[in-house]
């Protein structure tokens, strides 16, 4: 057998070729993944059984002439996601009680339908309420290009399950951050589509007004591979945008050099650690891109988008906390508690804010293409850190890992979180290169001339000798 390639991309070329089969990409894939989850912890469920009856409907498929852009192509998905015969956990305890799912979420059935095969649920922060891949309840989600520290979350498993090559591309959400925290932890592309983009039916919400569903990878192509396959209006998810369908993958060596791209100066130059500044200079650097643009209000943005999840996410689970307050992981608990006590007035400010606030920023986006700005205000945490001292000031790290992602995921804005390598660093981190509402096309764009040029780079983790015994 040919070795497996580590991209979705390849895989798919090298099955629809035949020069590897579908299930023989899946055994190797399993065989990794036994070696290396319980060394990371990023599958809290494996469907192997399920994986290769799929990779043989797959062959046979191709064998028949079949046109699959993902053929043979493994995948995972945060344990929010449906996954029929699995228990949606959600990250939680509680709901082990539930039955198991009766059918695929519509995002894990349309990639299974464009030739990809579901390798199993994701480890994640309880019920998404985290930033740090650490769980009281399925243990800590491990960083691959350093055990002792964070992979990030709450797409933790999403994270780490692509960087230790376990899979290529998984999915997770992001309602404040959660696609672009462990993005930038664990080195890699991720992209948060606009909200009401793609369909959320069957998945187990957070906060409604600010919860997206999309992709993560090693490469940017992969994120626009699986992007093109994830869209399509879908009658079971009322929130759902009716938007046309936005080719891609196509369109990613289209030239860039007429876009108008900025740093993004003022609230996002403030209180980010060298690091995080350093890695977008080097991206606006390699763009030759020298324009500042201030956007008003920012740290605002993010705390209204606090007021509105603590308040969402506690009304959703308020027989849950009012009952149950014992089985939630003690973090999470005393977040939602905190939401409970918030009064109705903020709410219908921070409401207020969040409509004025999307308009300012259509009026900027008239006069720029992309925005670029840190995805994270460091590189990934040691794991079990509680404070951190930014601009001379100390502060909880859970909450404050997401100060540079609630802004934008507040107004919903498209987003791909590309990952830089400094030369000095042992760590990746990464910027976000920000574009104007259903322009997911846009971004992608600069994040895969990017890759091209070797500015951002996604490679697997070069595990530990140790790990792996």
């Amino acid at each position: 057998m040919s070795a497996v390639p580590e991209t979705a991309a390849a895989i798919a070329s090298a099955v629809e070729s035949g020069e590897l089969k579908a299930t023989e990409v899946v055994e190797a894939t399993l065989a990794r993944i036994e070696t290396l989850n319980p060394k990371f912890n990023a599958f809290t469920d494996v469907t192997a059984v399920r994986a290769l009856a799929e990779a043989e409907s797959v062959d046979a498929a191709i064998a028949g002439g079949a046109d699959l852009p993902l053929a043979g192509v493994p995948f995972a998905v945060k344990n929010l996601f449906d996954i029929e015969g699995v228990v949606t956990r959600a990250g939680s305890k509680i709901n082990l009680e539930n039955p198991p799912a009766t059918a695929d979420a519509t995002l894990v059935r349309r990639l299974r339908e464009a030739g990809g095969v579901l390798m199993g649920g994701l480890h994640m922060g309880e019920y998404a309420y985290d930033f740090t891949g650490e769980n009281a309840h399925d243990g800590n989600c491990l960083n691959p290009h350093d055990p002792e520290r964070m992979s990030g979350g709450s797409s933790s498993g999403s994270g780490s399950a692509v960087a230790s090559g376990m899979v290529p591309v998984t999915l997770g959400s992001d309602t404040n951050g959660s696609i672009r925290v462990p993005s930038s932890f664990c080195g890699l592309f991720g992209l948060k589509p606009t909200y009401g983009r793609l369909s959320r039916h069957g998945t187990y919400p957070f906060v409604g007004s600010l919860d997206h569903l999309g992709p993560l990878s090693r490469s940017a192509r992969d994120l626009a591979l699986v992007f093109d396959a994830l869209q399509g209006r879908d009658p079971q998810d009322p929130a759902q945008a009716d938007r046309p369908y936005l080719a891609t993958h196509g369109e990613l060596k289209k030239d860039i050099d007429g876009l108008r791209i900025a740093v993004a100066g003022g609230y996002f130059r403030q209180k980010a650690e060298p690091e995080a500044l350093a890695a977008v200079d080097a991206v606006a650097a390699a763009l030759g891109v020298s324009a500042e643009i201030d956007i008003p209000e920012a740290a605002r943005a993010r705390a209204s988008a606090y007021v509105i999840t603590v308040a969402e996410g506690a009304n959703l689970h308020l027989d849950r906390i009012i009952n149950r307050p014992r089985d939630f992981d003690p973090d999470t608990r005393d977040r939602f508690l905190s939401g409970t006590m918030v009064p109705a007035v903020w709410v219908q400010q921070a409401q207020r804010f969040r409509s004025w606030f999307q308009a300012m920023m259509r009026g900027i986006f008239e006069h720029v293409d992309a925005i670029l700005a840190p995805a994270t205000p460091f590189s990934a945490l040691p794991s079990g850190t509680k404070t951190i001292t930014l601009d001379g000031e100390t502060m909880p790290a859970r909450p404050n890992i997401g100060l540079f992602t609630q802004p934008i995921s507040f107004i919903g804005l498209p987003v791909v979180a590309v990952p830089v390598w400094l030369e000095t660093a042992s760590l990746p981190i990464g910027v976000q290169v920000i574009a104007p509402a259903w322009r997911e096309d846009i971004a992608l764009r600069i994040a895969d001339r990017l890759q091209r040029d070797g500015i951002c780079k996604a490679p697997v983790a070069a595990t530990r000798p140790e790990l792996v015994t």
